[in-house]
């Protein structure tokens, strides 16, 4: 019998077998010792870790055992086994802030001993008050206001940063007007005005709310139809002027707004405006005297007053 190769099975040529070695018997000879494992003829040596290493290794596991002991470390249903030490990070923060609030005490006696239309004369007292409002916006204006007091114009939040104020700009107006608020129910002195909802109201109809519309374009400087604007021009003479003026001054006695320049509280775009008059505005500020302390109040109205729109 033969293969396809014409060979018969005695005559073949089998092919090496592959020998490995006895790791029992490696073991036995001399050399480093092994673990017994071989793969492919590759032993691995069972040799001792370095000194060095082990001793970094038990320090390690000593100083973990010391820490958890004198330092909180086991966390508990409300709080953390407290250490021998009694070690804690809320009261090392609470030290610092007491520090600090204790070097600044002076000062804010002085923002409260100053008059309130002088605190800008004083170098010193105003680059503190600028520091000092600037973190309290941050932390009490700024989720209106935005954090560089730009305002969000959708949302109806004023911006800072121009020369156009509702209740004036002085640091007086600013103060009281941080002080005690705006339409609030919460202080008796808030800043108060209620802009009527002519068309909600009935008190015109959509022709006549559209006239006028058209008529503030025009006195903005905007695209508008004449003929609406001509239309809107008695309209709005009986029934916003007295509010706004005759030109579209606006009155900071009242709140209302300036309606002759592009600065817009709530949009100056048609749709916008035809919003504004059909259901009018009542916007909300809360009385920050109830919130924070009267020299904090003066020196966020120093800031306010510092941002560039300030009279």
């Amino acid at each position: 019998m033969v293969d396809e190769q014409g060979k018969s099975p005695e005559n073949r040529v089998k092919p090496p077998t592959r020998q490995y070695p006895d790791p029992k018997s490696k073991m036995e000879q001399d050399g480093p010792p092994t673990t017994g494992h071989v793969w492919d003829g590759i032993e691995e040596y069972d040799n001792p870790m370095p000194r060095w290493w082990l001793w970094t290794f038990y320090i390690t596991i000593v100083w973990a055992i010391g820490y958890m002991i004198l330092y909180p470390a086991w966390p508990l249903i409300n709080q953390a086994t407290p250490g021998l030490l009694g070690h804690s990070t809320r009261a090392d923060v609470a030290r610092e802030i007491a520090e600090f609030e204790a070097r600044n005490e002076s000062w804010f006696e002085r923002l409260n001993e100053t008059e309130v239309a002088a605190l800008r004369e004083d170098p010193d007292l105003e680059r503190f008050a600028v520091q000092a409002g600037g973190a309290v916006f941050a932390a009490q204006c700024s989720q209106c206001h935005g954090t560089g007091g730009a305002g969000v114009q959708a949302a109806g939040y004023p911006n800072l940063l121009n020369d156009d104020w509702l209740w004036g700009g002085t640091l007086e107006d600013i103060h009281f007007t941080i002080r005690h608020g705006i339409r609030n129910e919460d202080d008796p002195e808030a800043r108060w005005s209620e802009m009527p909802a002519f068309g909600a109201d009935g008190l015109l109809d959509d022709e006549e709310i559209d006239q006028v519309v058209h008529y503030v374009l025009a006195m903005s400087g905007q695209d508008h139809e004449v003929a609406l604007a001509e239309a809107g021009a008695e309209i709005y003479e009986w029934n916003c002027a007295s509010c706004h003026g005759d030109e579209g001054e606006g009155m900071t006695m009242l709140g209302a707004p300036a309606l002759n320049n592009q600065i817009w509280l709530y949009g100056g775009d048609p749709d916008a405006l035809r919003e504004t008059i059909y259901y009018s505005r009542f916007g909300v500020m809360p009385a920050f005297q109830q919130r924070l302390r009267e020299a904090e109040i003066r020196a966020v109205a120093v800031y306010v007053h510092a941002l560039g729109g300030g009279q």
